[in-house]
């Protein structure tokens, strides 16, 4: 909502931005708060800009997560690894993810967004690298769990920072984006291995290769990340620090945001224990949480496991051709997934349509283990498979990570963001141990009906939250409710900038 600030305000004014601040009187014109300012932006470069840089961040995520499929079919014959010890291999960047996405989200919301996101691209570095020179199993495993520290630490981050430097019409579409980078990561992962594979390298020299690039794209993130300002709304809402993000935003801007002139506007400080025990916001977190764990479960159990279903689906394959199909599984069902939802997301509605995907992995899932013929027939499997696969990332893949970015207020955004993901690579943890062992006690139709159950949960949690579509971040978590409704006294003083 739009407000007019009487005379009565501060007006402060100054030739450049280092500057001592003058204090006039006066007020000519409207002034907005700077979250008002990014809600009302027209969609410009230095949106595109942060989707580039948060979407480095996911890119890496993503490789470094998908990539350990490929490298633990590897590693189960040239190490001779069990079931269980495969599990952990391929678990233990998720079990890492866990714990990080519940540590740096909250750290986020206390240290702020830039330094955590600085922090956690270090940490996938020191444990890529590690990773690619792992001696033994014990010692690829543990590496594996630091990466997934950063991993998980960066979903919440790379979500709320650009969630909050959105504007309300293009914010699905925004964060959607830098989600989408997720696709790039699975295909360069197994296309890595593909192309080192055909080329008659070594298994042993492949999967080292493969795990050490996740290294690049961090080290690339660390720098980019470092151009970057503290979000705005963040500096704004939650530090009190409206003139300083008020200059920042104009300089990141362009221009593109009259930042010349801001209103403050602060949120009341809320602790760990009150946000989980508000029944609103607990409800929130259970919806989240929930459907992103059941989910993460169906869809990380289902895609770590890729080549061994499909040893199963065509038991004479050779590693190549399953890395084949899973590449076009990823390219020809996936990726148009990705596209339509960052296309259609902010038309059709965020949770409608986590629902339809839900529903369609669901009637996908039960389908293939409801009718034999289907998983023994390549063609067949992958057609439906592969439909899921279009499902989910048009649905519930995007969206459990979209959601949580725009439901939680403004100081304890990246705390439920972090919550949710954190309770979804729980999901992913016991998709991987899981799977394989349903798959071997009750085969391949039976893991499918437990994927399509999970995906009927999810979509029945979906429904306790609310749409955030074309709403601003404050009035979907309730902060603008809050404010009247607690008639808090810190007046939105208006301040003027010349930077």
């Amino acid at each position: 909502m739009l407000r007019e600030f009487e005379s009565e305000g501060v007006l402060v004014d100054s030739h450049d931005s280092d500057d001592e601040l003058v204090p006039q009187t006066g007020l000519a014109a409207p002034v907005f708060t700077v979250n008002q300012m990014l809600d009302d932006a027209p969609r410009s470069r230095f949106h595109h800009k942060t989707v580039f840089i948060s979407g480095m961040g996911f890119f890496t995520d993503a490789y470094d997560l998908f990539v350990i499929g490929t490298v633990a079919a590897i590693l189960k014959i040239q190490w001779h690894l069990s079931t269980t010890q495969t599990s952990w291999v391929t678990g233990a960047a998720i079990l890492g993810a866990f714990i990080g996405a519940f540590t740096f989200g909250r750290l986020a919301d206390v240290v702020g967004r830039k330094t955590v996101y600085t922090a956690v691209a270090a940490i996938m570095i020191l444990g890529a690298i590690a990773s690619a020179f792992a001696p033994s199993f014990f010692y690829l495993v543990s590496a594996r769990f630091v990466l997934g520290l950063g991993i998980g630490g960066d979903y919440p981050v790379s979500a709320v920072l650009m969630s909050e430097y959105s504007n309300r019409a293009d914010r699905g579409r925004l964060v959607g984006l830098v989600f989408s980078m997720q696709a790039l990561g699975l295909i360069v992962g197994p296309l890595i291995g593909l192309l080192s594979l055909s080329s008659g390298m070594s298994d042993g020299f492949t999967w080292r290769l493969m795990l050490g690039l996740g290294a690049i794209p961090a080290a690339a993130v660390i720098y980019l990340r470092s151009k970057m300002p503290e979000s705005p709304r963040f500096q704004a809402s939650v530090r009190g620090q409206s003139l300083e993000a008020a200059r920042e935003l104009h300089r990141f801007a362009d221009g593109a945001i009259d930042a010349t002139t801001v209103a403050e506007s602060r949120s009341r400080l809320m602790g760990l224990r009150e946000f989980l025990t508000t029944p609103r916001l607990l409800l929130l977190v259970i919806g989240t949480a929930g459907s992103w764990f059941l989910f993460d479960y169906a869809y990380y159990g289902n895609t770590l496991s890729l080549p061994s279903i499909l040893e199963e689906v065509s038991p004479n394959a050779t590693l190549v051709t399953k890395l084949l199909l899973t590449l076009a599984i990823f390219v020809v069902f996936a990726v148009p997934g990705y596209v339509f939802a960052v296309w259609r997301m902010d038309r059709i509605g965020h949770r409608r349509l986590q629902f339809y995907g839900f529903a369609v992995m669901a009637a996908c899932f039960i389908l293939l283990g409801a009718v034999p013929a289907l998983t023994s027939t390549v063609a067949a499997f992958i057609a439906i498979f592969g439909l899921s696969y279009f499902f989910t990332e048009f649905g519930p893949n995007m969206t459990t990570f979209v959601l949580p970015s725009e439901v939680f207020p403004s100081n304890m955004r990246t705390t439920g963001h972090g919550i949710a993901a954190g309770i979804g690579k729980l999901g992913a943890f016991v998709g991987v141990f899981v799977v394989p062992q349903l798959q071997t006690h009750i085969g391949l139709r039976g893991l499918l009906f437990v994927a399509g159950a999970s995906a009927v949960l999810g979509f029945a949690l979906t429904s306790v939250l609310p749409e955030p579509s074309g709403r601003s971040l404050e009035e979907v978590s309730g902060e603008d409710r809050e404010r009247v409704d607690n008639g808090r006294g810190e007046e939105e003083a208006p301040i003027a900038i010349n930077s």
